[in-house]
């Protein structure tokens, strides 16, 4: 009687070592797929945050171009414009209306956003370095002298103290006047074709854009 016992003891020892055994095993298993749960989710949460800071830079880059886009379409325009009153003011001749390699005084090939000299006409050969004091903005961050935007803060508010300037120096112009012809293929002197080019480089491009405006002008107003 007391083999039997002792034996059933015996197994029922056994059988128990055996069970701890097995949930050890076991909860070195579970902790060891937590484990990998951790780091697979980590990882996926760097990639979420790379992603994120992605689109973040890319959509400030976007804003960026798109006001640069808007500054080059103004510019060609307002400059085009100009020409249009100066010719219809009589302000210059038309025959004035000319690069300088042709007789007028339109300066040939791209040139830096100056300011207006004493003919108050942009692409001329009068035209000026723009004056610090005029434009608020300090010599120290616009040594050329180019034109200089002055845009809202932090605060959104433009005319407070965390204004900032927007420096336009990789911003240049072109005005390119050519003779139309006549349907004979003779030229025609009452008719010409003004076209404002310009061109600027985005930061972090090295290939420049282009933004074009043209118009026929005639001698008639």
């Amino acid at each position: 009687m007391a083999t039997r016992q002792s034996g059933r003891a015996c197994y029922l020892g056994s059988t128990m070592m055996k069970r701890k055994r097995v949930q050890s095993g076991r909860g070195k298993r579970e902790a060891g797929f937590s484990l990998i749960e951790v780091l697979f989710a980590t990882v996926i949460l760097m990639v979420g945050l790379l992603a994120m800071l992605a689109t973040f830079a890319y959509a400030l880059a976007t804003t960026q171009s798109v006001q640069e886009d808007q500054i080059a379409k103004q510019t060609a325009e307002d400059t085009l414009e100009n020409i249009f009153t100066a010719r219809d003011t009589q302000q210059i001749s038309f025959a004035q209306i000319a690069n300088v390699s042709g007789g007028g005084i339109f300066v040939d090939g791209l040139t830096n956003l100056q300011d207006t000299g004493p003919d108050g006409l942009a692409g001329t050969g009068d035209d000026i370095a723009f004056n610090p004091a005029t434009t608020g903005c300090p010599a120290t961050i616009n040594p050329l002298g180019v034109q200089c935007i002055k845009l809202p803060g932090p605060d959104g508010i433009l005319g407070t103290a965390d204004d900032s300037y927007m420096v336009l120096s990789n911003f240049q112009r072109s005005i390119v006047i050519a003779n139309t012809l006549n349907p004979d293929g003779t030229p025609n002197p009452n008719l010409k074709q003004v076209t404002v080019n310009v061109q600027y480089i985005r930061p972090g491009q090295r290939v420049p854009r282009t933004y074009t405006v043209n118009a026929l002008m005639s001698v008639f107003r």
